[in-house]
């Protein structure tokens, strides 16, 4: 199974085609381990696919015919190979930079107790361990984080339009997408729950009327 890259420039909104529902499966990599619970970010550092169970569950549960998208990291990619491998048909992933962790700059590589004097000058959170405007040096902030995710949904969703589309992403990217969608408060979609091999479900439905255009069907939906 090989990766093609994607691109990543886009506009902020498109039209699609009246009535089309294009199905968002979000999917977050199988675990790692980093020594020390050091803050690892856009870092690509191994995973754990031995879980073969939760792999069967989900070439089991995904939909079939589905568009394929991972984020650059080994983490993502190597999810989606080991779903192929647990027996899905699977196309070629279009590999998405804009689908990458957080990238923590600075504070890579570090200890959560270490970054606390930089962490608290932005306000403490408390479901994270840095606020959605904390931005370290050669960093970036959750707000820029959705920014680069809403733009790369956008452009998948113009190309894909009525398709299902399968993401293998990271925690902090689904939580982008779900504050993208839902207009959320940034520090608010802080506070949302994506663990390790977890699925969320985002539909965008085009057309007219109130609500705006995307659906929430399920998040954190995991495999066991």
């Amino acid at each position: 199974m090989s990766l093609e890259r994607g691109k990543s420039s886009d506009r902020a909104r498109f039209v699609a085609p009246p009535g089309s529902v294009t199905r968002w499966w979000w999917v977050r990599h199988a675990p790692v381990a980093v020594e020390g619970n050091a803050i690892y970010g856009a870092d690509d550092i191994p995973a754990d696919f031995s879980d073969l169970a939760a792999f069967d569950v989900l070439a089991r549960r995904l939909p079939k015919d589905a568009v394929w998208i991972t984020s650059h990291l080994y983490r993502a990619r190597g999810t989606a190979r080991a779903i192929a491998e647990a027996g899905y048909d699977m196309p070629e992933p279009i590999v998405e930079p804009a689908f990458g962790e957080q990238d923590y700059g600075a504070w890579q590589g570090r200890s959560h107790r270490d970054i606390l004097p930089e962490v608290t000058t932005y306000g403490r959170h408390k479901f994270w361990f840095a606020a959605a405007d904390a931005k370290p040096e050669r960093g970036e902030s959750f707000h820029d984080v959705i920014a680069r995710v809403a733009a790369g949904v956008t452009r998948h969703t113009r190309n894909h339009a009525g398709r299902d589309i399968v993401a293998v992403a990271h925690g902090g990217v689904i939580r982008a997408a779900l504050a993208h969608a839902l207009a959320l408060d940034p520090d608010r979609a802080l506070g949302i729950s994506a663990e390790n091999l977890s699925t969320t479900r985002l539909d965008h439905v085009s057309g007219e009327g109130k609500g705006g255009d995307w659906r929430l069907v399920f998040v954190n939906a995991r495999p066991g």
